[in-house]
């Protein structure tokens, strides 16, 4: 099994080290390639967010360490990019622009108003307390909702493209199963997965399973449960930790590899030699 992982953040975003200590980590693990994929600028600043001031700083820093580490780890500059709305999102010339190797397409926020702002942002990442109170306040305290909200915008960032992988694609359900109402088994939540599932499909983009929570909470994003699908689909996928420190560079994986084989894959996607390429467990 080749070793690889394209959803990491460093000390550019949120992450708690600089890029080089996150590729010496994957050096000492045998990794064959790694990549670096920070939180992309948003139309305000965020904590978590790498600011748009630092872009040329960041695209130098993970130049260098490719040229420093040639012949012994294949690195990749990546970016996670969050969609907004359809004026903000990875497709937009800003990020095509980008002498980016990969993107990685992901929703964290929910714009409740036009005006795109910090303040106007429902954030489904964050601390449960926050998230109910935002089902509470913008949702009329119904979760499903929020939900279709964030499959509708997860479908229109699809579908207006830019991006090469699907970020954590059900990660709403994080926060949101422990809101009453809520249901993995009902039709109405079951019908808007296989929805986003099959536009994903039709755009021959990759998913990946992350595996942040799944040592931890025994959760993947997306959940086990749909991999079967998507096997069906043919979506490929990859394995990424999603890491923010760098001992959790290989965090998960070889579970994660387990589940994909019981779901019937027999292989994931790798950047080799900076092409697409299915590689076999």
């Amino acid at each position: 099994m080749h070793l690889s992982n394209y959803h990491s953040h460093c000390s550019f975003c949120d992450g708690r080290s600089m890029p080089e200590e996150f590729v010496k980590f994957a050096l000492a693990k045998s990794f064959r390639a790694y990549g670096i994929s920070s939180h992309g600028p948003l139309p305000f600043e965020t904590f978590w967010n790498m600011s748009a001031f630092d872009m040329p700083e960041y695209l130098v820093e993970i130049s260098r360490l490719k040229d420093k580490y040639q012949g012994h780890l294949e690195i990749y500059t990546g970016m996670e990019i969050d969609y907004l709305d359809t004026t903000y999102n990875p497709s937009i010339p800003y990020f095509q622009n980008l002498p980016l190797d990969y993107r990685i397409g992901s929703v964290h926020f929910l714009p409740i108003a036009t005006e795109l702002c910090e303040a106007n942002m429902v954030c489904i990442d964050g601390p449960f307390s926050e998230f109910k109170k935002a089902v509470d306040t913008y949702f009329e305290g119904d979760i499903r909702k929020m939900v279709k909200r964030y499959y509708e915008s997860s479908i229109r960032m699809v579908e207006l493209g830019g991006i090469d992988i699907v970020g954590h694609l059900d990660k709403i359900y994080m926060n949101g199963q422990r809101c009453k109402d809520f249901s993995f088994t009902a039709p109405w939540y079951r019908n808007m997965v296989n929805e986003y599932l099959e536009v994903i499909a039709g755009k021959g983009l990759i998913v990946e399973i992350n595996t942040k929570n799944l040592l931890k909470k025994q959760q993947t994003f997306p959940r086990q449960e749909y991999l079967s699908r998507m096997r069906e689909l043919q979506i490929p996928v990859m394995v990424n930790s999603d890491c923010h420190t760098p001992d959790l560079v290989n965090d998960g994986r070889q579970e994660a590899f387990d589940v994909l084989k019981q779901a019937g894959y027999k292989s994931t996607c790798e950047l080799i030699a900076g092409s697409w390429q299915s590689i076999p467990f």
